[in-house]
């Protein structure tokens, strides 16, 4: 399966470099920056579920095993596995329990994730974060690496403090601060990400 990447361009680039002085160099050292995306929500959705607090490597193995057992990761096929087999995979408990809860939803219809399209950004966060093991961090990484969408600059994650830090040479940001960098980087946070969270790995 060839992969996917988050589409932007010179449109995006240029808006940030010309908004933002710091990040013109930061894009000029980086030219455009290959972002993968995973554009079947309920993969997404699975996946970020595997991932919570495991290194990328864990997350893999974890993620292959399921891929393995259920043949493929479709609600249809991973509702007829039992929460022991998912635990079996190298999930906790309460993560195979929440990809139990996710697939149901989809199932049953209470959970659109086609629909999700037609819903603001904030109404998407709403919807994700209602379910229990998906908070707020992770419905904004849906939103951003399945969805696509734009304007995305998460302030629960901490490589975008650092990197903003970076960027501007400080040790830390306030809330306040990172209000004003949402302000200036907006319709284009997400481009803007995809930039901090390369600057925050140097």
């Amino acid at each position: 399966m060839s992969d996917n990447y988050f589409e932007y361009g010179e449109t995006e680039m240029q808006y940030l470099k010309s908004v933002c002085p710091s990040l013109s160099e930061v894009i000029d050292r980086y030219g455009v920056i290959k972002r993968k995306i995973t554009p079947n929500v309920y993969i997404a959705l699975v996946d970020t579920v595997v991932g919570q607090l495991l290194s990328s490597k864990a997350a893999r193995t974890i993620y292959g095993r399921l891929e393995t057992l259920a043949g493929k990761v479709t609600p249809e096929k991973v509702n007829k596995l039992s929460v022991e087999q998912l635990r079996g995979c190298g999930l906790s408990y309460r993560k195979a329990e929440t990809i139990k809860d996710i697939t149901s939803k989809v199932l049953s219809k209470e959970l659109d994730l086609e629909g999700l399209e037609n819903l603001s950004d904030q109404q998407v966060v709403k919807e994700l974060s209602s379910i229990k093991g998906i908070g707020e961090w992770s419905a904004e990484m849906i939103m951003l690496f399945s969805l696509q969408r734009k304007d995305v600059l998460s302030y629960k994650d901490l490589a975008i403090h650092r990197g903003i830090c970076r960027l501007y040479g400080l040790e830390s940001i306030e809330k306040e601060a990172f209000e004003e960098c949402r302000k200036r980087f907006s319709p284009y946070n997400s481009i803007a990400s995809i930039y901090l969270w390369q600057l925050s790995h140097e």
